[in-house]
């Protein structure tokens, strides 16, 4: 069988002027229209398409990407507002529905929300749903320490930032960890600093453990010194978002990384910046 809100692949069972029609089996079949139809389509060919229901109903295929299937968090904004709920800017010809009772404020047209979208099991389509927490952290967490997880950012916090893990989980960026503008919906690269005992996540931006990071970053500085021919106005006193921005890493691990360079007799230490060994 195929999933309604994720892309399944279904073979072409006929051909018509206005689309083809996709086996969906246990005798359903399902259209996808024209202008999704590959050029030079046979049928028994294979097609991978995403499977929605249209306006009216009926199950529609389309070969466009959205901007979430079912399973997954997306920010996405608000198109329209109607009494049954708002309608979402998904990326395909449908605008994903969130009902009122699944919005946690009333959703206002133009704005962007954070939804998770689900399949409704009453009606079988494909809704959002910005109650995410419902859908958060409903097994336990089997991470690593510094194994490299997808965050999408949910929100802003006195203790630093809400992201959603793996689209599993949620976890902690603290704020004197972060050296980098971080918006809601925006998704990025992460690490496992910790599991706590209670199931909660410590999450970081770079790789933990100081032979990994300073290496790297030890190397990037030589060769940006390199190309700045052999001296750079940065140093173990400059402002930590100056650092971010050249090398992307913390101030911490600079400073680790200049250490060893300096120690291993490649750069030397100035008040003002750093120079590499034998450049005037």
């Amino acid at each position: 069988m195929f999933e309604v809100g994720k892309f399944n692949t279904l073979k072409i069972v006929k051909i018509l002027n206005f689309g083809a029609y996709l086996d969906g089996r246990d005798g359903k079949e399902i259209l996808l229209p024209t202008r999704y139809v590959p050029q030079e389509a046979e049928v028994g060919d294979e097609v991978n398409a995403f499977i929605y229901h249209d306006n009216e109903g009926r199950l529609i295929a389309t070969t466009q990407r959205p901007y979430a299937i079912v399973g997954e968090f997306k920010l996405m904004r608000v198109r329209t507002v109607s009494q049954a709920g708002a309608f979402l800017e998904w990326g395909i010809m449908k605008d994903l529905f969130v009902p009122y009772r699944e919005q946690k404020t009333t959703m206002l047209e133009g704005r962007w929300y954070l939804v998770y979208v689900k399949l409704d099991h009453v009606s079988g389509r494909v809704m959002g749903s910005a109650k995410i927490e419902k859908y958060l952290d409903n097994v336990p967490p089997t991470y690593t320490p510094n194994e490299e997880v997808d965050l999408i950012v949910a929100e802003k916090t006195d203790l630093g930032y809400k992201v959603i893990v793996n689209q599993t989980h949620t976890g902690l960026i603290y704020a004197d960890e972060v050296f980098q503008p971080l918006h809601r919906g925006e998704e990025l690269k992460g690490y496992i600093k910790n599991v706590r005992e209670d199931d909660k996540i410590d999450i970081s931006l770079t790789p933990m453990g100081y032979k990994q990071k300073v290496g790297g970053i030890a190397d990037q500085i030589l060769d940006t010194l390199k190309e700045a021919g052999g001296f750079l106005p940065i140093h173990d006193k400059s402002d930590p978002a100056l650092i971010y921005e050249r090398f992307h890493c913390s101030k911490k691990a600079f400073k680790q990384a200049i250490g060893t360079l300096y120690k291993n007799r490649y750069i030397i230490l100035n008040n003002d910046g750093i120079q590499l060994v034998g450049e005037d």
